[in-house]
């Protein structure tokens, strides 16, 4: 599919997403009407103004959205590979037996936090999850269930929380929107981060404390444990190696692909719980 948008005078500040992990093409002059990609000579891995595609399709059930941060937004895949996780979700959905049939949302924003809104100067320029739920979520096309991936940031970024038990409130307070519109949410728990920059005990100590929170079964209908996925056994407070990019935060293509395969698709046809 090509999307491609013109304007005659000067936009103004357009809607980008800076993490695609996608090139696409820029050209001088109205080219909206090329049969060809000749003219479009300027490459980005920025996708802007364009912020969500309908697609209707008749062996389609419905949608799974997953709410999440860098990882769930893919900032360390390889571009032009489709190598998110969300990418190997909808793959496997499109093609195993017995896998219902959605397609993927990918809602994921790096920096995101469940509790604050802000990144920089601007404080709209990344709502928190609490925020941003009913445009993400609720009001995307079709949607039947809801995964969450969220807490690191809150723990990491400035100001930084330290209390695991308002980071579960917060991600218990997206469950209960969803139950109100009938939807079953899935929450992962908080992947490793040791050896990141900036990353130490203290930091830790809040990220075992969200997760024995969410694998009590306290936060959410049920649990992916992406956490249980990529931590290295030998020092669990660290990504495996295979599945770390570098950075000692974000995965590699191998632990996106581990993520998404960590995911019991049977999970995503259940009916919400009536309550937590």
């Amino acid at each position: 599919m090509l999307v491609t948008t013109y304007s005659p005078t000067p936009s103004g500040p357009a809607t980008f997403h800076p993490h695609a992990r996608q090139t696409s093409y820029l050209a001088d002059g109205d080219q909206a009407d090329a049969t060809d990609g000749a003219p479009f000579v300027t490459r980005t891995t920025y996708w802007r103004y364009l912020t969500g595609v309908d697609v209707w399709n008749s062996e389609a059930h419905g949608s799974v959205a997953v709410l999440g941060d860098s990882i769930t937004d893919g900032v360390s895949a390889t571009v032009d590979a489709d190598h998110r996780w969300t990418d190997y979700l909808a793959a496997r959905l499109n093609s195993e037996p017995g896998a219902p049939r959605y397609g993927v949302l990918n809602e994921g924003i790096s920096g995101n936090r469940v509790l604050l809104s802000g990144q920089g100067a601007s404080p709209t320029a990344n709502p928190s999850a609490l925020e941003r739920f009913d445009r993400d979520v609720l009001s995307r096309a079709g949607v039947r269930v809801v995964v969450v991936e969220l807490g690191i940031n809150d723990i990491l970024r400035q100001p930084q929380q330290a209390d695991p038990g308002r980071i579960t409130a917060g991600l218990r307070q997206l469950v209960d929107r969803a139950h109100l519109r009938g939807l079953r949410v899935i929450g992962s728990t908080l992947t490793p981060f040791g050896g990141r920059t900036g990353a130490g005990p203290q930091h830790e100590a809040v990220r075992q404390g969200v997760n024995e929170e969410i694998r009590a079964g306290r936060v959410f209908d049920d649990v992916v444990d992406f956490d249980q996925a990529l931590r290295d056994p030998e020092q669990p407070q660290r990504l495996l190696p295979a599945y770390d990019c570098g950075d000692h935060l974000h995965p590699s293509d191998a632990g996106y692909r581990a993520m998404a395969d960590t995911l019991d698709v049977e999970k995503l046809k259940a009916q919400p719980a009536a309550a937590l």
